[in-house]
């Protein structure tokens, strides 16, 4: 039976891939924040193997003490814990930045070298969810996009770092996801514009109220979480895997189109996608 270590389990893609591997003949061990969290999921997998350790990422002591927890032996590890840091980028403190890596970039590394000597005895696979904003980066989230195009990076020089033990380095690259993210946007986005300074709430109206008219937009192409799991699993036991697997025909596309498309066409896409209004006079 194999065995796989999944971070941010608590709920969304995390939650939902636990439960598809665990019934797929997984042993999972699966991070969540809160016990409750791991209580629900043990609930919800029934007879199936999934074994919730509490964690915080971001927390050097907890992911240490995370090593007595574990078997001896893992074949994989999904890095799937993330959370978005919104808004513009003059907004936000360098603490808001700081979190944001600290969460998506950071604890994701420090997780992976916890287990990586368990995963280069089983010439196990290491799978890293990014997303499209990896590949694309759009306005009020530069600080998610950013910290997405550093997993990209890390999981590219992993790949052939770690090609000397047969260890497979792997991304996953979704769009909009039908998960709690998405379907609290709107609040997301009202706290954050609550969280402004009077005066760069002023400075940027059109912006918040493009986002406010956009994201119903977005939500409505919203794929279910189910097809970010199967492409987990294909990316967990293909042979020969692939470095990267889009979700989507649409997510190639836009990768492939932005690799192509002047600058200028690509900001002014962007920028209606969202909602930032265009250059004054």
């Amino acid at each position: 039976m194999p065995s796989v270590l999944i971070s941010g389990a608590s709920r969304g893609i995390g939650r939902a891939t636990a439960l598809r591997l665990a019934r797929a003949g997984w042993t999972v061990y699966a991070t969540v924040r809160q016990a409750a969290d791991g209580e629900a999921l043990i609930a919800e997998a029934a007879d199936y193997q999934v074994r919730p350790l509490q964690l915080d990422v971001t927390d050097d002591a907890q992911t240490a003490a995370l090593d007595e927890a574990l078997p001896p032996h893992l074949d994989a590890i999904v890095n799937n814990a993330g959370i978005v840091v919104s808004g513009p980028l003059e907004t936000l403190s360098a603490d808001d930045l700081r979190e944001q890596f600290e969460v998506n970039v950071v604890g994701a590394v420090a997780l992976t070298n916890l287990v990586l000597p368990r995963l280069r005895t089983a010439r196990g696979r290491i799978v890293f969810v990014s997303s499209l904003s990896g590949l694309v980066s759009t306005p009020m989230t530069g600080a998610y996009n950013a910290s997405k195009f550093a997993i990209e990076a890390i999981a590219d020089a992993w790949r052939v770092e770690l090609r000397p033990w047969h260890v497979k380095v792997v991304l996953v690259e979704p769009a909009m996801t039908d998960t709690d993210l998405w379907r609290e946007a709107p609040a997301t986005l009202e706290t954050g514009a609550a969280e402004m300074s009077a005066a760069h709430r002023d400075l940027y109206r059109e912006h918040l109220d493009g986002m406010r008219r956009a994201i119903p937009r977005i939500q409505k192409l919203a794929k279910p979480v189910d097809t970010v799991t199967a492409t987990i699993e294909r990316a967990l036991t293909a042979t020969r895997p692939k470095a990267r697997y889009p979700v989507g025909v649409d997510v190639r596309v836009q990768a492939a189109l932005s690799g192509v498309t002047p600058a200028r066409v690509m900001d002014a896409v962007n920028g209606r996608l969202t909602g930032t209004p265009s250059p004054k006079g």
